[in-house]
């Protein structure tokens, strides 16, 4: 009797493993699972891209596809050059298959932008990342995201739109503008200017809510005053006078370089100036070696670390320009899409901040991981932007003269 009960239950838990089967329920090993990898903050990435395989376990765990998509090719070299191949590369070492993310260019088209989102969404995106052409796309985008579900990266540029949290990762904004500010005070010390008159040229505020927030830093730092635009004739205990701040509408540097030169024209005492990135920074240049006013007399400034930005550095008409590395954006950008997809919630080490619309606009705080920029001059040139090649060094040395590039330590 004991054999035939026995036999009888293993027909019975095997027909049972059948139906179960059949229905569906898995008698597999678990899912896999994953927790967030001790010591995760924006200080773990470096240029090795080490840090990444801690987050394989996470990959693992998680299901669904992480969907990319980059503003243009045209208005700045590094979206082909540096952050397509980085975030690639961050992708890899976190473990991700080709077919578990997707990395697209917008090509500078709103529309097709919208169009990538979509595409990415039908093909089964849990997460995206996306650098906004505009606040009115980046709105578009947040929005139909937030309809199927789907959670969203602001990468460098922040979006504000929507009632679910939009994840922020770039760079501390208000540090990027207080190091042009800070930057710039140095250099007419520096550059020995006398009753400074000072220009400063914005970027597209029109469009770019982190141009505020680049403004906001630079004039605190100089006039003790966040407010943007500020109104001429504002001083500081240096002594120096606002004599305009302008706006480049949409970072157009013909634009920018024309509003320069009308206040030039205008202002012929301007004699100190604030460009928010090395491309309005080189229109002003460009007027004024133009009207032949030499290096070291009228500071202008810059950021994104350009080679066209360190060549004016280094021939002595630009002050210094904010390096902002990529790899460390692709990397967090990466790992806080890999927890998002596991379902995981991020450490408030990597969600270090916040960002929030500029005073007047609409939208709501969003949870942000800002990196660290750095202030580059010819001092620190070598050891920043050339060691982590993201500046050509041959071409940069061409540009300006081997025997310039020799006497910053640039060999």
């Amino acid at each position: 009797m004991r054999n035939i009960r026995s036999l009888t239950l293993m027909a019975s838990t095997g027909a049972l493993a059948i139906v179960l089967a059949a229905c569906g329920s898995s008698t597999a090993a678990p899912a896999a699972t994953a927790t967030v990898p001790a010591g995760l903050s924006i200080t773990s990435f470096d240029q090795s891209f080490s840090f990444m395989a801690n987050l394989k376990s996470v990959t693992a765990a998680g299901s669904g596809l992480v969907g990319v998509i980059l503003p243009d090719t045209t208005s700045s070299t590094r979206y082909v050059n540096f952050d397509l191949p980085y975030l690639k590369k961050a992708f890899v070492a976190a473990g991700y298959s080709s077919s578990q993310y997707k990395i697209d260019n917008a090509g500078g088209d709103p529309a097709q932008e919208l169009a990538l989102a979509q595409a990415d969404i039908t093909a089964g995106a849990k997460v995206l990342v996306f650098d906004q052409l505009n606040s009115n796309v980046g709105g578009q985008i947040q929005q139909l995201a937030e309809s199927h579900g789907v959670k969203t990266i602001a990468y460098d540029r922040a979006t504000f739109t929507g009632t679910k949290p939009v994840y922020y990762v770039s760079f501390d904004n208000v540090q990027v503008g207080k190091l042009i500010g800070d930057g710039f005070l140095k250099c007419v010390t520096d550059w020995g200017v006398t009753n400074p008159k000072v220009f400063e040229l914005d970027g597209g505020q029109d469009t770019d809510p982190n141009a505020v927030s680049f403004a906001q830093g630079y004039n605190n730092s100089i006039w003790g005053d966040k407010t943007t635009p500020l109104t001429a004739g504002k001083t500081n205990s240096q002594g120096m006078t606002l004599v305009a701040e302008k706006i480049a509408p949409g970072w157009d540097n013909a634009a920018g370089q024309t509003v320069f030169a009308q206040q030039l024209t205008a202002n012929p005492s301007i004699n100190a100036t604030v460009e928010a990135n090395d491309g309005l920074g080189n229109a002003a240049i460009t007027v004024l070696k133009n009207r032949g006013i030499g290096p070291k007399k009228v500071p202008t400034t810059g950021q994104d670390a350009t080679e066209q930005g360190m060549a004016n550095v280094l021939k002595n008409y630009q002050c210094g320009s904010v390096y902002k590395a990529v790899y460390l954006e692709a990397q967090d950008a990466v790992a806080l899409a890999t927890l998002l997809r596991a379902g995981l919630t991020p450490p408030a080490a990597l969600l270090n901040g916040t960002t929030s619309p500029p005073t007047g606009q609409a939208g709501s705080q969003q949870p942000a991981s800002l990196l660290v920029p750095i202030w580059v001059t010819s001092a620190n040139m070598n050891d920043t932007v050339i060691k982590d090649q993201f500046v050509d060094k041959t071409q940069l040395c061409t540009d300006v003269t081997t025997a310039v590039c020799t006497a910053a330590g640039i060999s």
